[in-house]
């Protein structure tokens, strides 16, 4: 039987900082509000000649580096964005040719906000295992920081841009064991950006392109949904909780993550936590962090990871990995 296997992770963030006590002087609010409340203490900003592209190249070629691929060997690349480039073509097009890949290899963008880089991971994984590609090159990039309102304190604390990717390859060897993806569009509009190309009214500077959240319900969906779909996961393909060597949720807000901790009954020493530095970077939140405690050590070759995330539409999903 084929697997999906990482191969390799990646992670770029911008070099501008922007800090909680930078915040302080844009709008009310102060750090010791943010820590206590998401435990942010800095994110990182795309300057004004950077774009998603740019991140998710560098993201690639780190990742393609651990795995000693060449760019080549790449038979499909997903990008999971809500902040692509152009609208069309899609960034993985773009970083198709950036990368010189020119084998007409499928390359596409998907959208499912914060849990985009796991629905990619998804269906990157089901390629491999039918045995249609042997190669993939998956992202999670963001410049969020453009579709944010700056005045807005509820949702301009949380957010930064950045990029994480991983390489798949197909092994005999156990890696991604499943999936699971859902979303219910009812809640749609408890975390969303109104405008969109497709929409009323046809004056595009008229758009609302900048991020509304309720953020006391989204709050309490994601602790519920994230507690939930970890048990879910862990249960369908026969694991216990206590198998787990690793827990890389999205990185959202502390809060969230300890309440998920606690639900697995997993000490917070098993959680990989980057959020402090990173804030929200939507898709790329995850292979962020994977990318991190790969690098750092942390993640050791056959432990069991658990990755999960919740985002608007709603989305969530999780990723069960042998790494």
């Amino acid at each position: 039987m084929t697997h999906s296997k990482i191969l390799g992770t990646g992670g770029y963030l911008p070099e501008k900082v922007l800090t909680n006590h930078d915040l302080e002087a844009m709008v009310e609010t102060s750090d010791a509000w943010i820590q206590e409340r998401t435990g942010i203490r800095k994110r990182h900003i795309v300057s004004d000649t950077e774009s998603t592209c740019d991140l998710a190249e560098q993201a690639a070629r780190c990742a393609l580096d651990m795995a000693g691929c060449r760019p080549e060997e790449i038979d499909l690349i997903i990008i999971a964005t809500t902040t692509p480039d152009q609208i069309f073509p899609s960034t993985a097009s773009i970083l198709q040719q950036r990368l010189r890949i020119h084998n007409a290899c499928p390359v596409f963008d998907i959208q499912a906000v914060c849990t985009g880089f796991v629905y990619a991971l998804g269906i990157a994984d089901q390629f491999i295992r039918n045995g249609s590609v042997k190669r993939a090159l998956v992202i999670g990039a963001e410049s969020f920081s453009r579709i944010i309102d700056w005045t807005d304190r509820g949702t301009c604390v949380l957010f930064g841009d950045g990029a994480g990717a991983v390489v798949l390859g197909a092994s005999d060897e156990q890696g991604i064991i499943a999936t699971h993806l859902h979303a219910d569009g009812r809640y749609r509009t408890l975390l969303h950006v109104p405008g969109g190309p497709g929409k009323a009214p046809a004056d595009h500077d008229a758009w609302d392109h900048h991020v509304h959240m309720k953020g006391n319900e989204v709050f309490k969906w994601a602790v519920n949904t994230l507690g939930k779909i970890a048990e879910e996961t862990l249960e369908a393909n026969g694991f216990a909780k206590s198998d787990l060597d690793w827990l890389i949720p999205h990185q959202a807000n502390v809060r969230i993550i300890q309440a998920t901790a606690r639900k697995l009954k997993l000490p917070m020493e098993r959680v990989v936590v980057t959020v402090q530095d990173h804030g929200n970077t939507s898709a790329a939140s995850v292979p962020l962090a994977l990318d991190v405690a790969v690098r750092d050590g942390r993640i050791q070759p056959g432990q069991l990871l658990l990755m999960e995330a919740f985002g608007g539409g709603f989305t969530w999903g999780s990723a069960l990995v042998r790494f």
